[in-house]
């Protein structure tokens, strides 16, 4: 069993001069899910090597049983900082793909053709695909098989609109997650604010905020289980 998981490599904050990035519950949570269940897990990033590390998501209150573990795991903290380029590995074969979100992917991930690519193939292929948070924003110029939005008619959550108004930064990013999805067709699915919420839609699987990412991998992995 082989799964990707692609991480951004965007740290601009905008035009704030704050720093962005990956969210490190997001990774580590799925990643030791996905460990666990003797996946081999690839790491990719458009630029490869290290993705930057949202700030945000390393503060004391920010740790999780899954971060304190990523911390005291050698092995998976030199995975993380030697991320294959994106570009390389998408010509490969995965039983199933996973997005973790933080800010970052609104900027590169949901633009970067590598990655647009990668999703229309294996969403086609019914590889499981699974996006957490802000990650569902990478689906923003990804086609189905008709030519018209791959969310359009599709269950799906991520981030919404009032958690992005709480965190101060529904004016920085440069789309809503919410918005997004809704203006794309999709059924936009939320559950409260901050509080685990998973949306599955066929072979995708689809999280809202830094509480689904356990669940959304659970989910994900389900799905790689006989029938």
């Amino acid at each position: 069993m082989k799964v990707l998981m692609v991480l951004t490599s965007h740290a601009a904050l905008g035009d704030t001069g704050k720093t962005t990035g990956f969210w490190l519950e997001e990774f580590a949570a799925p990643y030791y899910v996905f460990r666990d269940a003797g996946a081999e897990v690839v790491l990719a990033s458009p630029a490869g090597g290290a993705p930057p590390l949202d700030p945000a998501s390393d503060t004391d209150q920010a740790q999780t049983t899954a971060t304190e573990r990523f911390k005291k795991d050698a092995d998976a903290q030199h995975a993380l900082a030697t991320t294959h380029k994106l570009a390389d590995v998408t010509g490969e074969r995965f039983d199933a793909i996973f997005y973790p979100g933080g800010h970052g992917p609104l900027w590169d991930l949901a633009e970067d053709r590598d990655s647009i690519a990668l999703l229309e193939r294996n969403q086609a292929a019914g590889t499981p695909l699974g996006l957490v948070c802000h990650a569902p924003g990478v689906l923003r110029h990804t086609r189905n098989a008709h030519g018209g939005p791959l969310v359009h008619g599709l269950k799906v959550t991520g981030f919404t609109n009032s958690e992005e108004q709480a965190v101060g930064l529904a004016e920085v990013v440069p789309f809503r997650v919410e918005d997004m999805l809704r203006d794309s067709g999709a059924e936009f699915s939320s559950g409260k604010d901050w509080a685990s919420h998973v949306v599955v839609a066929g072979n995708l699987v689809t999280g809202q905020n830094p509480a689904s990412s356990t669940a959304t991998a659970r989910l994900l992995m389900a799905q790689l289980q006989p029938k």
